[in-house]
């Protein structure tokens, strides 16, 4: 595809941080940065190279479990921790995290977002999940996860609740007058929230955040995660593994904001794997090469996890056994749909399903040139595919280093991609407007 000229509609492009990068190998590279993982410094460096880039925020999602630490894939920060720190190294670039509406409660995660929109002066977003697994919930006071309603029956009074503490202060509050109030009494109130779930008194402790409210992101992909997601969300993260299953998504969610009658654009982003190199030999190579480094082992349990059953002893070199029915699956939804969908498409053996969901689990994934991956790129953004991506590199920093470099480039020459910030807050970047107090 050649230049499209400048458009007034740009993609959004997030840089998805994990650890030495999405790919479960990659920590196992010999140039790896794995000694690094408890250096602020790597992850300041990470968010200045994707400031360089111009995208439009680095993301971090989260788990209440520590998982198998013989697995160098996870990290060890405390993401929310972490972005007060790489804020302070950056200028522009955004920051979110996820906040588990079943884990935290709606003052503690309020304060702790609103203080940091501050020290960011305006550049924090949330990302709402209700969190998956028992390993998780058994860390945080529950015998096992409750069930997939009750935790989004609590996600939404989460979510109105921590909607009205960034609202009981009034954007005017503070009048700083030495010879009487520090803030206005009767701009500051009380939320007497009294709910199913949580009883929140307020007002915050802290003032109105720089952006109103830091911008809500959401990424369920369920009945109850795509109605949460029309009524609330500002932003979405997305699974999709082919351009259909991204457009079936892209335009349902679409349809039922537009029917909701909200005005927000509401980006949708899909997450994108990419092996990029001057070839695409050169760039088949780079995924080979981490794919000979993954442990079998370490494959299968994380395999087990998305399906919610041990295949532990499975054949790796004979097709994938029969799994249950989206209908007859209790587990997380999203995640599993793309995996019935890879084994029916490719119709892999285990071991090739294992590689296909070493780097990403299941997003999309492209491997080939700048020019390639650019149309691809353009192809589902123009087709309602997507408003933008979520960069999952398989290895960190030279998967980003490597899209920033040859990609971005590729997708400002078609008009497709900011060359420079226009505004300095999350919501600038995303177009999205600032809300006024409720």
């Amino acid at each position: 595809m050649g230049a499209i000229g400048v458009n007034s509609r740009m993609m959004h492009l997030n840089l998805f941080l994990m650890g030495c990068g999405h790919h479960r190998a990659a920590w196992r590279h010999p140039q790896s940065s794995v000694e690094q993982l408890g250096d602020i410094r790597y992850y300041e460096r990470l968010a200045q190279l994707a400031e360089r880039g111009k995208l439009d925020a680095v993301f971090f999602a989260d788990s209440g479990a520590a998982g198998n630490v013989s697995d160098g894939s996870w990290w060890y920060l405390e993401p929310l921790t972490a972005i007060a720190a790489m804020s302070r190294a950056t200028q522009h670039i955004g920051f979110i995290s996820t906040v588990s509406s079943t884990f935290y409660t709606p003052f503690h995660a309020a304060r702790l977002l609103a203080s940091l929109d501050h020290i960011s002066s305006g550049r924090i977003g949330w990302n709402v999940v209700t969190s998956m697994f028992d390993v998780e919930a058994r860390n945080h006071g529950y015998e096992s996860m409750p069930d997939h309603a009750e935790r989004y029956r609590r996600a939404e009074e989460f979510v109105q609740a921590v909607l009205g503490l960034w609202d009981s202060w009034d954007d005017d509050a503070l009048l700083f007058d030495r010879q009487g109030h520090y803030a206005d009494p009767d701009k500051v109130r009380s939320i007497n929230h009294h709910g199913e779930f949580f009883q929140v008194d307020g007002p915050l402790n802290v003032p109105r955040p720089v952006q109103g409210h830091p911008v809500l992101f959401q990424a369920g992909s369920s009945e109850q995660g795509r109605e949460l997601a029309t009524r609330y969300a500002e932003a979405i993260y997305a699974v999709a593994y082919d351009l259909p299953a991204a457009q079936d998504y892209y335009r349902d969610i679409k349809q039922r904001v537009s029917a909701a009658g909200r005005t927000v654009s509401v980006p949708i982003m899909p997450g994108l794997v990419t092996y990029v190199a001057a070839t695409e030999e050169d760039a088949k190579a780079k995924q080979r090469e981490l794919d000979e480094l993954l442990p079998a082992e370490a494959s299968l349990r994380q395999l087990s996890m998305f399906i919610d059953q041990d295949c532990s002893d499975w054949e790796l070199d004979a097709p994938v056994p029969t799994l249950p029915s989206m209908e007859n699956f209790s587990g997380p939804q999203g995640r599993y749909s793309t995996i019935l969908r890879i084994i029916q498409t490719e119709k892999p053996t285990l071991r090739q399903l294992l590689g296909r969901l070493a780097a990403g689990g299941g997003h999309c994934t492209l491997v080939g040139t700048p020019q390639q991956i650019a149309d691809k790129m353009e192809y589902w953004f123009c087709n309602e595919g997507a408003d933008g991506f979520n960069l999952m590199p398989p290895s960190l920093p030279s998967g980003i280093e490597d899209f920033i470099e040859q990609v971005v480039p590729e997708l400002q020459h078609r008009g497709l991609f900011r060359s420079d910030y226009h505004g300095s807050t999350l919501r600038d970047h995303l177009g999205l407007e600032r809300p006024g107090c409720s």
